[in-house]
């Protein structure tokens, strides 16, 4: 069905998987290759972040039925180290292999996105109309990011001294992918507490596309955003825990991982826009809570109200936690009863701060 949301015209939005407040620490690092780095990686994105904000808002698709047997329509470019978009293209939908684990992993990453919401929900790619999954690789020379436009995905390879090819974990490539998603649904706004909502749920269906691929249920699964990514001089496994957020890293040059996973502990800060790559932690543990506490693969029920929540229509751009806790409840009311999925919903909220009456 045609929800409100999926009609509305999305903001332009420019989302990257490293938080700005982690690269301007590196940015003062003693090391000058990794403060170079990180230093161009920061005006890049400031760059791409402007230009979003200037950009008009993207029409409205019109989502197509569910249809099981739809196919991804991806394309693969490689900047060559440069920074025009979208490159050449170098992989298309159905073609084989080619001899750049780069590009095959950003066109499985994709498949694996597409994957995911057809199959679980019924979604015919990010918009729901079956839009094209655009990825750029080999972006600039040693970018440290990898980020969503409003358009497509862009991957760049890392500097080898902190983090690896972005293109190495696939819940990166499904993280950037939801924001899509995201954009043509709640097009939850980037800021304060909507934009940590609209990162938790890019670490929600990042780590499901995850776990979808691996065949992990929900006691297997990391719950890590970004593991493989850190290069391993590195004292971290990945950029983010869901599990138990504030753990994924603990390091001389990184820094301490700085998110909460309750709202005693919610940061306020104008940085990041708020904090949005730092308060996401609190959501984020709410949904591994109501997963593990269900049980099975994380996708099926869980995952189901996430979805439910984001295409119902009842969300503003402006979304607060306490508005968005409120609304999974009622989506897991609606769609499985009085039983274990709205306990599961009201035990995750309580455990981490956000009240649902």
């Amino acid at each position: 069905m045609t929800s409100p949301a999926d009609r509305r015209p999305s903001l332009p939005v420019f989302c990257t998987i490293v938080p700005p407040h982690l690269l301007e620490r590196l940015a003062r690092a003693e090391n000058p290759a990794i403060a170079e780095t990180a230093r161009r990686t920061l005006v890049a994105d400031a760059a791409h972040r402007t230009a979003r904000r200037l950009a008009p808002p993207a029409p409205a698709p019109t989502p197509a039925a569910p249809d099981e047997t739809a196919k991804p329509r991806r394309t693969v470019y490689d900047a060559e180290h440069g920074t025009d978009l979208p490159g050449v293209p170098v992989r298309e939908e159905g073609a084989e292999a080619t001899g750049d684990a780069t590009v095959n992993r950003a066109y499985a990453g994709l498949g694996a996105t597409f994957d995911l919401f057809l199959k679980a929900y019924g979604r015919n790619s990010m918009d729901g109309a079956g839009m094209k999954l655009l990825a750029t690789v080999h972006y600039d020379r040693n970018y440290a990011n990898a980020f969503w436009n409003g358009e497509q995905m862009v991957f760049g390879d890392g500097d080898d001294e902190i983090f690896l090819d972005f293109t190495v974990p696939v819940d990166v490539i499904g993280h950037e992918l939801t924001h899509g998603f995201t954009q043509y649904t709640a097009d939850l706004e980037y800021y304060s507490q909507s934009g940590a909502l609209n990162e938790s749920v890019s670490d929600v269906f990042g780590s499901l596309v995850k776990q979808y691929t691996l065949g992990q249920n929900a006691a297997d699964a990391d719950w890590l955003i970004g593991e493989g990514l850190l290069h391993e001089s590195v004292q971290g496994v990945a950029l983010r825990s869901m599990k138990a957020p504030g753990t994924a890293y603990d390091d001389d040059v990184l820094g301490k991982d700085p998110q909460p996973a309750h709202m005693d502990d919610y940061v306020r800060t104008s940085s990041d826009n708020g904090g949005v790559h730092i308060n996401s932690g609190i959501p984020n543990h709410a949904f591994y809570i109501a997963a593990t506490e269900l049980g099975g693969n994380a996708w099926e029920r869980a995952g189901q109200i996430w979805y439910d929540v984001m295409t119902g229509g009842t969300l503003t751009p402006e979304t607060r936690f306490t508005e968005f806790a409120r609304a999974t409840a009622k989506a897991a009311k609606a769609r499985y009863g009085d039983g274990a999925e709205i306990q599961a919903v009201l035990k995750a909220w309580t455990a981490v701060g956000v009240p649902t009456d």
